[in-house]
């Protein structure tokens, strides 16, 4: 059965004239196909038996379209409608920057503040780590909740407040990197500026949300999960599965942190939003331009993030959006600024790409200012087989320590089977369709060379080439033990069984190990484990990299 809900015709022929649009806008398509477009894209989330999404267009501030498809809540047969409630992931991490910038304007802090000034309960890394840097993912502190995995009782399996982030952070020895040098994902700069306004504005960060943003902007739909166990009227359920399953499993979220995530809301809702950000009706010029502000590294190169948003094109055209996940719910929320055009998605499904989804939607209003994209490879120069096979081998970051692998596929130096390396000479190489370069610091065929990694002609991270390794079991039982580490209080014990290494923690989960490079090994379930010799070559610790996390040491017992 085809479930589907459209605003009222009467608002969508207000929306349509052509003097609505603004001058360097696209043609919009007539509505009744825009529709049949919109409603083929979601046409697999268009059931009773499935959840699914609701999708939201407006033009200069103005509602276009309003489409819901799928099921709220399955076991009580509830669809899914544009005023249904969802949660939306990272997109709601613009809204805490949005705190945060206001407080600045206020004049209660700076974005360039100690963060320990607020937070003393960080340790002294020896390095300022300023609330800008938390707003661009530059601080180099770990992702608590990756750490929190590592225990066995990551975000879906224990329930987490804010003092869980902090006494978790708290904990942590050291940074992934130096504040600046590197952008990396971290949810924790954005559970610590909520944790910020809260400490500054002396009310909830919920509470300052709510006086400041969300009653301003008439967002009367949208609050703060600060409470999971809260009921919510109209609230969707959020469920594990794709497409085509025959059953479905309910995933959602049971922790009370936010600002990372968290944020209950509407695509309505999200409209609004994204027609203050176009306006500045919330804050004027200044608190616009705060939030567009995009970070810049050390080294100078500016990169794709701003305040909770990323900067990029889509169709050949600026875009500027965030998507979202969490548990089974997903999100997308995206601005064409030159066109005049928003896009807002929520699902409560995990099988669902909000970013591909919310591309297409976007196409479709886009009309013909919307370009081919262009997917050709650059031309390059040619070389020898044997002289991209003198390249291949494995690499490591020295900063995060993950291997990556070169080989020669179909005449062509790859990225493990994947992405071509174009040949602009016989040491540098474009990394597919890419920005980034390759640069080999010498052509010398008699070793591998260190490569050189450069975005925008700026220096980025170094690889350096390892060697390959295959440990029979005498060399492996030498890294057999009991492991402790106080950065995420686990324990692993680890054993050899039947030539291979396995690592156990309680109170059932077993890791296989697999070498990857000399004393390093790829873990299943874990990641990058390398281990330290003492001066007699003995084995005393090992350091794991997974994702979010670089180096966080385990101590042999």
């Amino acid at each position: 059965m085809s479930l589907r809900t459209l605003v009222p015709l009467a608002l969508l022929l207000v929306a349509l004239p052509i003097t609505l649009i603004a001058q360097d806008a696209p043609d919009i398509p007539d509505m009744a196909g825009a529709v049949a477009e919109v409603d083929s894209t979601f046409e697999d989330w268009d059931s009773t038996d499935t959840p699914g999404c609701a999708v939201g267009v407006a033009h200069d501030g103005q509602q276009l379209l309003t489409r819901a498809y799928g099921m709220a809540d399955l076991e009580h047969h509830v669809p899914n409608t544009p005023s249904t409630i969802f949660e939306a992931g990272s997109v709601s991490k613009q809204f805490t920057t949005a705190a945060i910038i206001l407080l600045a304007m206020d004049g209660e802090l700076s974005l360039d503040d100690d963060v320990r000034e607020y937070v003393p309960e960080l340790p002294d890394y020896g390095e300022t780590i300023t609330i800008r840097h938390l707003m661009t993912h530059t601080s180099g502190l770990r992702d608590w909740g990756s750490v929190a995995s590592v225990s066995g009782w990551g975000r879906s399996d224990r329930t987490h407040d804010h003092e869980h982030v902090i006494d978790i952070l708290e904990r942590q020895g050291a940074l992934n990197f130096a504040p600046g040098e590197r952008y990396s994902y971290s949810n924790s700069g954005y559970n610590l500026m909520a944790i910020i306004v809260s400490r500054v504005s002396d009310r909830s960060f919920a509470e300052f949300s709510e006086a400041r943003i969300f009653e301003p902007l008439g967002m009367t739909s949208t609050e703060w999960r600060d409470d999971y166990t809260r009921i919510v009227e109209g609230r969707s359920q959020a469920y594990s599965g794709s497409a085509g399953d025959d059953t479905f499993s309910i995933n959602q979220p049971i922790e009370h942190v936010h600002g990372n995530g968290g944020l209950l809301t509407t695509v309505g809702d999200l409209l609004i939003w994204n027609d203050a950000l176009d306006t500045g009706r919330l804050g004027g010029g200044q608190f616009v331009e705060k939030m567009q502000d995009q970070g810049q590294l050390n080294n100078g190169r500016e990169i794709s993030y701003a305040s909770g948003l990323r900067f990029g094109t889509d169709h050949g055209l600026t875009l500027i959006n965030h998507t979202g996940a969490t548990s089974g719910y997903r999100a997308f929320l995206g601005r064409y600024p030159e066109q005049d055009l928003s896009v807002s998605l929520l699902c409560n499904v995990t099988g669902v790409s909000p970013g591909s989804l919310g591309s297409r939607v976007g196409e479709v209003f886009l009309g013909d200012a919307a370009e081919e994209e262009d997917d050709a490879l650059p031309e390059g120069v040619e070389l020898s087989v044997e002289e991209l096979e003198d390249k291949a081998g494995t690499y490591i970051d020295p900063v995060n320590h993950r291997p990556t692998t070169l080989e020669v596929e179909d005449d062509t130096l790859r990225i493990e089977g994947g992405t071509p390396l174009i040949p602009q000479s016989d040491t540098e190489f474009q990394v597919g369709t890419s920005d980034r370069m390759f640069v080999f610091e010498s052509a010398d065929q008699s070793a591998r060379s260190a490569i050189q990694v450069t975005v925008e002609g700026y220096e980025e991270e170094r690889l350096e080439p390892v060697a390959a390794f295959d440990p029979d079991e005498e060399a492996l039982d030498a890294f057999t033990g009991t492991y402790y580490s106080e950065d995420a209080e686990t324990t692993l014990h680890i054993e050899r069984e039947e030539g291979e290494l396995v690592a156990e923690r309680r109170p059932d989960d077993d890791f296989e190990f697999s070498p990857a490079y000399t004393d390093a090994f790829e873990v299943s379930g874990l990641g990058i484990v390398r281990f330290f010799r003492d001066e007699e070559g003995t084995v005393t610790e090992f350091a794991l990299s997974r994702g979010r996390i670089y180096d966080l040491r385990f101590h042999r017992e």
